[in-house]
């Protein structure tokens, strides 16, 4: 992990991560403060860019302890080539990986700088995440649950409460890549890119 002084989506530097393949390969770069107190909707949002398609193996870009659930991860990354939340407690993922759960996903664009946000609700089980502006139907979480979206996520009924966030990468398999991020921002209000 490097601050980079030749890539970068405003300014002049970025954060790289050289992410490597490999079970729990993991770098991250992470907040100093407990951001447990911001909400009662988190707003994240950040520019990135990458090298490589996401994998069908399971991946995080980042990662969220949740001191509602025993400060165990929530991660934003991929599995099946598309965006994807992952519990870390239980291993439930946001969308289901059904084939029809990965088709309400996306894939995170190559080569381009684009912009992730997303927010989290610390009352009721209520996520969303936009890639460049635009729901991500299958990172959507409206707490009713919605066979191959949101039904699996939802046995968990505890609302998460974030108190940190990491950013970079975790194989836990295949899958390596080169990622930028930039203009990183948390706060209780949305975020535009």
């Amino acid at each position: 992990m490097t601050v980079d002084t030749a890539v970068a989506h405003s300014g002049g530097r970025s954060l790289r991560v050289n992410g490597q393949a490999g079970y729990c390969n993991h770098v991250f770069a992470a907040t100093t403060r407990n951001i447990s107190a911001v909400g009662p909707v988190v707003h994240v949002r950040y520019w990135v860019r990458h090298t490589t398609a996401l994998p069908a193996d399971h991946i995080a870009m980042v990662a969220m302890e949740d001191a509602a659930n025993g400060n165990k991860h929530l991660r934003l990354g991929g599995q099946n080539g598309a965006l994807q939340w992952n519990r870390e407690s239980d291993d439930a993922t946001l969308p289901a990986q059904s084939p029809a759960g990965v088709a309400q996903s996306v894939p995170l664009p190559l080569n381009q700088w684009v912009c992730v946000r997303y927010a989290i609700d610390t009352t009721k089980q209520s996520m969303d995440t936009w890639l460049n502006e635009q729901q991500v139907p299958g990172l959507h979480n409206d707490g009713v649950p919605t066979a191959d979206i949101d039904q699996q996520w939802l046995s968990r009924t505890t609302p998460p409460r974030p108190t940190t966030l990491q950013l970079g990468w975790e194989a836990y398999g295949n899958g390596a890549d080169t990622l930028w991020y930039d203009d990183v921002a948390l706060g209780s209000a949305p975020i535009a890119c």
